[in-house]
């Protein structure tokens, strides 16, 4: 028998070009206290979005603002803690994907509904209850809190950086492994498999391997496919209960990477070049049909690209079974030897 499990799905969301002047009317409707409006977001996105939505928002109530520079569990603790203190009632979160990480964690910890207003389309981060947090040893995810709304402005989120744009198409790529990889989890071990979100999530991918090229241009009809997809890759991780219709075995690859060489690159362009070799072990074809797409557009297909050297790929395809050893994929309870990982990267091209 299958266990029962708790849906929270956001309650609005808003696409399209000025999307962020609904924030005042979005946050006036949010269920809350007398208490005031916290707002977190970081130093780029301040001046991206983030000022524009304290005005707005000084215009509610008095605003709380933290200004942070990354997504570790110690400061995702401190800025809780010090909401907490304040006498926060709501958390508005206008950024990137780590922001609004800990956005999340702001609202679980208080318990305390969070706005997302994303600036980038970098992950699916910004409509699921999932936060990830850099911990002291090794990345953690965390269920959080699923945003009460997302205001997701096209005119802004346009104007990212297009290497966060094409991060976005990485991260949506990934579904098409880690649907494969759950299904894997129900067939050999009996973990609950939900069909829905399963094919909400590869849907999200479809997607963007569809209209790659459009998203690749910059154009915000593109932009706006690729914010639908990630917002509907996220409420797919609502239906589940868990994020595993959006994060398997390409995931911990990329979680491997960050703990051998931190910092090296973005999320999405390491699930990516994961997608491709686990595509591969798989024995699915379409990893040739992903990494066409991703050089059409500009996203690495390799290694050297990304500024790793081919005996860190190796290692992180070695370690990536043990990142969460309680998530079974493709890699097994043993993961890959040496010999065969290197086998899988040089195949697909990832190294050369």
């Amino acid at each position: 028998m299958s266990s029962i499990h708790e849906i929270t799905l956001p309650s609005k969301v808003i696409v399209g070009p000025g999307a962020a002047a609904r924030v005042r009317d979005i946050v006036e409707a949010v269920p809350r206290g007398s208490g005031r409006i916290g707002l977190v977001t970081g130093e780029n996105t301040y001046r991206a979005g983030g000022r524009l939505v304290e005005e707005v928002l000084s215009k509610v109530g008095e605003v709380k603002t933290w200004v942070i520079g990354d997504a570790a569990v110690s400061t995702a603790e401190r800025v809780a803690s010090e909401a907490g203190e304040h006498g926060v009632s709501l958390v508005v979160g206008v950024g990137g994907g780590r922001v609004i990480d800990v956005a999340k964690y702001i609202g679980f910890r208080n318990n305390i509904h969070v706005v997302s207003v994303p600036l980038a389309p970098s992950h699916d981060g910004i409509a699921s209850p999932f936060a990830s947090l850099k911990g002291a040893s090794r990345p953690t995810s965390v269920y959080t809190r699923t945003p009460y709304a997302i205001i997701a402005d096209t005119d802004l989120i346009s104007r990212a950086p297009r290497r966060l744009i094409l991060s976005g198409v990485g991260d949506l790529l990934g579904k098409l492994v880690a649907v494969k990889d759950w299904r894997l989890a129900h067939r050999l071990k009996g973990e609950y498999y939900g069909e829905y979100a399963a094919q909400l999530a590869l849907l999200s991918a479809k997607h963007v391997l569809r209209y790659h090229e459009l998203i690749g241009s910059g154009s915000q009809e593109g932009i706006r496919i690729l914010v639908e997809a990630l917002i509907s890759s996220g409420v797919a991780m609502c239906i589940a209960g868990s994020s595993r219709p959006a994060s398997g075995s390409e995931h911990l690859f990329s979680h491997a990477l960050d703990l051998i060489a931190p910092g090296r690159a973005l999320h999405g362009e390491q699930v990516a070049l994961g997608t491709i070799m686990m595509l591969y072990i798989h024995g699915d074809p379409r990893w040739r049909l992903v990494k066409e797409a991703m050089e059409r557009i500009g996203l690495p297909t390799s290694a050297r690209q990304l500024g790793f050297k081919p005996e860190e790929v190796v290692k992180a395809l070695t370690i990536a079974h043990t990142i969460r050893p309680e998530r079974y994929t493709i890699l097994g309870e043993s993961g890959l030897t040496p010999e065969a990982a290197y086998r899988v990267a040089k195949e697909t091209g990832v190294i050369d």
